[in-house]
């Protein structure tokens, strides 16, 4: 008999911060994260993670939907197939997530239960995730994401020290502050240093043009995200075309569809799937494949825990891509650095041949950031 998923289990976590993690479109007053496990028949169990930054109240109601909704229907499950649980999930809340109007939240689950399916299946196989999915190199490069808009040359000589080579700065606030802190940053960083900007959807297509011209002459490898992520693809290959600076997006693209036409469009450079926020490691392997073909380049986003940064890692080791890179968030969060500590020498993380992931949350040692929900 083939096993069954006997239990769904998730587990809401928030960090206090001293300084709020502001961006272009608001700032986070807490890290948050949701853990999920699933558990099968046989003994075998995975773990993945939900994306909650946004809104700042989104953790506790994602765990709701999850046990008020998803565990029920992931009960009996075959346990066996990530592919055939997320299609069957995406199938039967599709009607729901329209009617509420929250087809983000349910996309983030099922990615979610995605990434744990894979891992239970690493783990049952005794290898480690990267290799079950045909990769054959463990080695990762990572850069330093979130510097900004505070001390951004003090916080990128500290990642340097531990080992990043490459770094990105926020920008989308004030256009002098932009211009200051990439000034800055290129200073202190040297001019042969990879320095990614990412502007998180802050500008009209009228004026992202002139944006991206101003900030050129520091030459970053891309700016991401310079407009919504929804505008049209007229305005995505206007912007392309006018643009010295190469585009990258996808965090806050849903649908294999979406993905197709962003990528078939040409106006991208680098995408950027995100594990927890559509497609877990299934949909964003078929992103990393379509985009290996049109020569465009995975960067996988991730800003959250550490469950969703081991899956990230595993899913760019798996791509088999040198020139891609995975991001890694340089601001403090003990729900990522007590889950997934990293070790990175010369910009370059290698994973380990644990089963699975790699990575366990030790939820005895993070008891204290727990959010007990009804």
């Amino acid at each position: 008999m083939e096993p069954t998923i006997e239990a769904v289990e998730c587990w809401v976590f928030r960090s206090p911060i001293t300084e709020p993690l502001a961006n272009a479109f608001g700032a986070m007053t807490s890290r948050p994260a949701v853990f999920l496990r699933i558990s099968a028949s046989d003994g075998a169990f995975g773990w993945g993670e939900v994306f909650c930054n946004f809104p700042q109240v989104g953790a506790e109601h994602r765990a709701r939907l999850i046990n008020s909704i998803f565990a029920p229907l992931l009960n009996g499950v075959d346990a066996g197939s990530a592919d055939a649980a997320r299609t069957m999930l995406e199938s039967r809340t599709r009607q729901m997530a329209i009617q509420c109007g929250e087809p983000g939240p349910f996309a983030q689950i099922t990615g979610a239960v995605d990434q744990a399916m894979w891992d239970m299946a690493a783990r049952r196989a005794g290898v480690p995730l990267w290799k079950l999915l045909g990769g054959a190199n463990n080695r990762v490069r990572a850069y330093a994401s979130g510097l900004g808009p505070n001390r951004v040359a003090d916080i990128a000589l500290a990642k340097r020290a531990e080992g990043f080579r490459a770094f990105k700065l926020k920008v989308g606030f004030d256009p002098a502050r932009d211009r200051e802190n990439f000034a800055s940053l290129r200073a202190a960083l040297g001019e042969d240093a990879t320095i990614m900007i990412d502007a998180n959807q802050a500008w009209a297509p009228i004026e992202a043009a002139d944006r991206i011209a101003a900030l050129a002459p520091f030459r970053p490898l891309w700016v991401e995200e310079p407009m919504l992520a929804d505008e049209s693809p007229d305005a995505w290959r206007a912007l392309a075309a006018s643009s010295a600076i190469p585009l990258a997006a996808g965090e806050n693209i849903r649908g294999q569809l979406a993905f197709d036409e962003a990528i078939d469009g040409g106006w991208l450079r680098f995408v950027q799937p995100d594990v927890g926020k559509w497609g877990g490691i299934s949909g964003c392997r078929q992103v990393a494949a379509r985009a290996a073909s049109r020569g465009i380049t995975l960067c996988p986003h991730w800003l959250g825990g550490g469950v969703g940064l081991a899956a990230s890692l595993h899913l760019v080791a798996a791509s088999g891509s040198s020139a891609s890179y995975a991001e890694v968030d340089a601001n403090p969060n003990p729900l990522r650095e007590d889950v997934c500590p990293l070790v990175l020498d010369d910009g370059i993380m290698t994973l380990g041949d644990a089963p699975g992931i790699g990575v366990e949350p030790d939820l005895r040692r993070l008891a204290h950031h727990r959010v007990r929900i009804d």
